[in-house]
């Protein structure tokens, strides 16, 4: 490659958020983000009215991430999309505008796996040390929680992932039994606040080797609410915070167990985490204590590379492109993209 600065414009649809990003080289330009509040009042991501407002958000944040990076469009080196996993009529929107893109601007694509791009996002410039390998790579999200042994930028091994539940998926459902709007997370980390993690106990899923789940926990938890309402009709009102701190606990429990478990097992310290339960403050507060402890060295993205977005994508395009790890106009989606 020569010494040529390289622009990436990255595109990433694979479920309810459209994205748009510009990097030059490592360093992200702009990154901007069309979230779909439509899915609030169905409790969760409805595919048709997502890949729908796909259609209408993309040319518009895609001109806005451009005219933020403040490069003209024929600087653009190569466009860099979201092939999967996701909802296949969101995967659509953003690989087909990619490939048509590309051929207007006669520059090669890229084909992004999201998940990947979870983990690498932490490889974006901040002005910090970047990860090493090997290391172990959290991939943590209202879809996903897996758990990868990543040796290069793109030669990694999935050692377990969840055999139900994602520990996003598992929040959510857990803040809807007790009515808080989609997506659920957020507002329990923030609740939690207020509340005594100790005041109630859950039982921990016993899963073998790198496996972790989160059904059976999902299952109690309703148990436990059904069980209590019908002993007081104001239980949750006059519980909440106790009950969000306390069911976040075990959630973030289990997770850091299974994390432990195969640190040990791989012989690894250096941990690297992704995805949008990445963001909470809690499980940033339990690493800081598990890393002295565990003698990990801990890297989590900045908060908005937590998140779906584009600059993930973005930065993950650059490494491939830097190696000559070009995608062609083949390419479709892949709504179980794996690595």
């Amino acid at each position: 490659m020569s010494n040529k600065d390289i622009y990436i414009l990255g595109i990433e649809s694979s479920c309810d958020d459209t994205s748009a990003a510009v990097l030059k080289n490592d360093t992200v330009l702009s990154n901007k983000i069309a979230n779909q509040s439509i899915h609030k009042k169905y409790g969760g991501v409805v595919p048709e009215l997502a890949s729908r407002a796909h259609l209408s958000n993309i040319i518009p944040v895609v001109e806005s991430a451009i005219k933020e990076s403040g490069i003209s469009i024929n600087d653009i080196s190569a466009i860099a999309f979201t092939r999967g996993p996701g909802l296949m009529g969101s995967l659509i929107v953003g690989t087909e505008f990619a490939k048509s893109l590309g051929v207007s601007l006669k520059v090669p694509v890229v084909e992004v796996n999201h998940m990947q791009a979870h983990i690498l996002s932490n490889f974006i410039n901040n002005g910090k040390k970047k990860p090493g390998f090997p290391f172990l790579g959290v991939t943590i999200s209202g879809g996903h929680t897996q758990f990868i042994l990543v040796e290069d930028y793109f030669k990694m091994k999935i050692l377990g992932e969840t055999l139900d539940d994602a520990i996003g998926e598992a929040f959510d459902k857990c803040g809807k039994k007790l009515g808080l709007d989609y997506p659920a997370g957020p507002e329990i980390d923030k609740l939690s606040k207020m509340g005594d993690e100790h005041k109630f106990n859950f039982p921990l899923p016993k899963v073998e080797a790198g496996n972790i789940s989160y059904s059976g926990t999902k299952t109690a938890f309703i148990n436990f609410l059904h069980n209590n309402i019908n002993k007081n009709k104001n239980f949750i009102d006059e519980n909440l915070h106790d009950i969000c701190a306390s069911i976040q606990k075990n959630l973030v429990d289990n997770l850091l167990n299974k994390v432990k478990f195969l640190a040990i097992e791989h012989n690894i310290n250096s941990i690297i985490f992704g995805g949008g339960v990445s963001a909470n403050s809690y499980l940033k507060n339990r690493l800081d204590y598990e890393s002295r402890e565990n003698n990990w060295t801990v890297f989590i993205p900045e908060l908005q590379y937590t998140t779906d977005n584009a600059a993930m994508i973005g930065i993950v395009g650059y490494l491939k492109y830097c190696t000559s790890k070009l995608s062609d106009l083949k390419s479709t989606p892949l709504p179980r993209y794996s690595f």
